[in-house]
């Protein structure tokens, strides 16, 4: 059974620093495409950044490119969001994802096949 579990949201001043985890279980994190999502309230979920299967290259929205960082650990099998210059409108629920391929999930949610059950992340100016 496959289970994605987050952890690390919280409340940070505009310029901090948050780190997401997302432990997952049912195979090794290597083995699929991972990521996470996000959604503000009264907005539609959308897709931050993945990290391939296998060699583990990343994919990030141009709103938090150079910002924020995926990376996962084999060891603990838990994939990580590092969250850089935070924003106001990084404010969201912060969501970790799953699919077989990461083209999938690139074209959106509908292409996620597993989800975690959110963390919240509150940016404040």
């Amino acid at each position: 059974q496959v289970q994605l579990v987050e952890s690390g949201g919280g409340s940070v001043q505009a310029g901090g620093s948050l780190t997401l985890s997302c432990e997952v279980s049912g195979y090794p994190v290597r083995d699929r495409c991972l990521g996470w999502f996000r959604q503000a309230p009264g907005k539609e979920r959308e897709g931050v950044g993945v990290i391939y299967a296998g060699a583990g290259a990343t994919h990030y929205a141009n709103s938090v490119k150079g910002r924020f960082t995926i990376s996962q650990n084999t060891a603990n099998n838990t994939l990580y969001l590092r969250m850089n210059s935070l924003r106001p409108e990084d404010t969201a629920m912060y969501y970790c994802a799953a699919a077989k391929l990461c083209t999938n999930m690139l074209r959106g949610p509908r292409g996620v096949d597993h989800w975690g059950q959110g963390t919240q992340v509150t940016v404040s100016s």
